[in-house]
């Protein structure tokens, strides 16, 4: 069994930060239902190159541990179905733009006559109220507007964003701390709530201590590149054949790390004796750093910073990742079978339960799957679902 077996998922999302939410939900062991629209997919099945048996990679990262169906919302046998599906649930989720599902007829107060207990998540742009509230949220978007992107990158290459949709994948993971929450105290009152997460807060509550350094000087921070706002040496710094982070996060790892590199002077040298004297030196600190790096390839002073504990590592491309015997041992990489690609590779859970352990049993489910499924579950005949395919309610 897994942590979360018994709890009933209703999964009214598409793309990344919903999906990503409920899979990982699903990996904890509560039965996901994936709803669909009758004629619009999740854009993300589209998302491709690459395509295995018919389905995009990206499709595939976010929607395993799920059973699919395909429901018409708009219409009324649709929208009885999913009042049906919510009787017996613990929780839907649902990424519509503010106000959508009020209009479908399916709001917070017609759920919870339904179901009193029922908790629904809601996942915008900006969240229900203010200025943007009515504005889609898309996760570049989101790295511009929330800050992200005016950190990232140097002088030289202007703003970028994170090589992944983070904005989405942190609100994903948000909504899912909101749930877990939810559920809990539900186990107390007996009733249900509404959870309102956006990205765009998540995205300004990501911003951490970089947020933390404005919010206390109003000093504006520049793009740092590879380097640390707060802490010197702990950055990126080229070697004999390739580049490689350091990241020396106190004095003791500072005075073993000039030690090894040949300049144990700088450790008795009053500008570089405390990380807030060595901030202040960052320039010079680090052109005499970079320089001595230079004196022998990554994989020697890897070794002699390990051998040490100085926090240090290589930087990794994918094939480099997913040969790494780490990434092996923490069972990171899982493969499954599925019924149009025989085969295939996922990420595994970073979430490691001693007693009750994550498991992958189902794969990504194709365009509605369970949908006859679920359906006879229900009661619904099989000439009852034949009908409804007829009518386009399903």
């Amino acid at each position: 069994m897994g942590a979360l077996d018994g709890i009933t998922i209703l999964d009214l999302t598409r793309v990344l930060a919903g999906p990503f939410c409920t899979m990982t939900l699903g990996d904890l062991g509560a039965e996901v239902i994936k709803v669909e629209g009758s004629h619009n997919k999740d854009d993300t099945r589209e998302w491709g190159p690459p395509f295995v048996g018919g389905e995009s990679a990206y499709y595939l990262s976010a929607n395993r541990n799920k059973r699919a169906i395909t429901l018409n919302l708009k219409s009324a046998k649709g929208k009885e179905i999913v009042k049906q599906l919510v009787r017996d649930a613990d929780v839907v989720v649902q990424n519509f733009k503010t106000g959508t599902l009020d209009k479908l007829g399916l709001g917070y107060d017609v759920l919870k006559e339904i179901n009193p207990q029922i908790i629904l998540a809601s996942i915008t742009g900006f969240g229900s109220n203010g200025p943007y509230k009515d504005d889609a949220g898309y996760d570049y978007i989101i790295q511009a507007m929330g800050g992200l992107m005016s950190i990232t990158g140097g002088d030289s290459s202007g703003p970028l964003k994170v090589g992944v949709a983070i904005a989405d994948v942190l609100t994903g993971l948000y909504t899912t701390i909101g749930i877990l929450a939810a559920l809990h105290e539900r186990n107390h009152s007996g009733r249900g709530q509404c959870i309102d997460i956006s990205l765009f807060d998540s995205q300004i509550s990501a911003l951490v201590n970089v947020a933390s350094n404005y919010l206390i000087t109003g000093v504006v921070p520049k793009r740092l590149g590879n380097q640390h706002p707060n802490i010197v040496p702990y950055q990126v710094f080229p070697t004999a054949d390739q580049e490689m982070v350091v990241a020396v996060g106190n004095d003791a790892q500072f005075r073993k790390f000039t030690h090894i590199i040949g300049l144990a002077e700088l450790a008795d040298d009053d500008k570089f004796s405390t990380n807030a004297r060595r901030v202040e030196h960052k320039d010079e600190l680090v052109n005499r750093i970079a320089a001595a790096l230079k004196k022998r390839p990554a994989r020697e002073w890897t070794t002699l910073f390990k051998e040490a504990g100085v926090p240090n590592g290589p930087i990794n491309d994918m094939k480099a990742l997913f040969e790494d015997p780490q990434v092996h041992a923490r069972q990171m990489v899982v493969e499954m079978a599925h019924p149009t690609a025989e085969t295939i590779r996922l990420i595994g859970s970073p979430l490691k339960l001693s007693r009750t352990p994550v498991e992958i049993q189902r794969h990504p489910p194709l365009y509605g799957e369970h949908t006859d499924q679920v359906l006879k579950k229900l009661g619904y005949s099989a000439e009852d679902i034949r009908s409804m395919r007829e009518k386009q309610d399903i």
